[in-house]
C-alpha cells in the first residue's frame, strides 16, 4: 500500500480496478472515498461498462468529496471511435470543510498511483463536471 502525503493510504484495490478499467475496459467508472478511520483511499463504487455518463454523474455525492475515473468514449470529427481516462476531484462547496482539506492535501499522491489519467478535472458543482464539459476537454 502507498503512502500518500497526508497520511492516507492507498487500498490496493483502487489500483486493480484502475488497471481493469484502463487495459481491459471491464468499468465505465470508479469512485473513490478516503475512509478516515483507516486514513486509507478505498473504492466505494465501480460501474459497469453498460453504464453511462448519466449513471456516473448520479454517483457522486451531493454534500461529499471524491475521487472518480470516468471512461470517456467519443468520435472524432475523423469518425474515429476514441477514449480518454478523466480524473475527477470532487469536492461541492456543501462539503465539510475537514473533508475538502483532507482530499485536496491527498490528490496528487493518489493520482501518482493511476498511470494512465489523461485529463484531470476539479469540480465544485455538478456544472463544473457536466457531460458539455467533459466533451469539450477530450478533444
Amino acid at each position: 500500500m502507498a503512502n500518500a502525503a497526508s497520511g492516507m493510504a492507498v487500498d490496493d484495490e483502487c489500483k486493480l480496478r484502475f488497471l481493469e478499467l484502463k487495459a481491459k475496459r471491464t468499468h465505465r467508472f470508479i469512485i473513490y472515498k478516503i475512509d478516515e478511520k483507516k486514513k486509507m483511499v478505498v473504492v466505494e463504487k465501480v460501474g459497469e461498462p453498460i453504464l453511462n455518463y448519466d449513471d456516473f454523474a448520479a454517483s457522486l455525492p451531493a454534500n461529499e468529496c471524491r475521487y472518480a475515473i470516468f471512461d470517456y468514449d467519443f468520435v472524432t470529427e475523423e469518425n474515429c471511435q476514441k477514449s480518454k481516462i478523466f480524473f475527477i476531484a470532487w469536492s461541492p462547496d456543501t462539503s465539510r470543510v475537514r473533508s475538502k482539506m483532507i482530499y485536496a492535501s491527498s490528490k496528487d499522491r493518489f493520482k501518482r498511483e493511476l498511470d494512465g489519467i489523461q485529463v484531470e478535472l476539479q469540480a465544485t458543482d455538478p456544472t463544473e463536471v457536466g457531460l458539455d464539459m467533459i466533451r469539450g476537454r477530450a478533444n
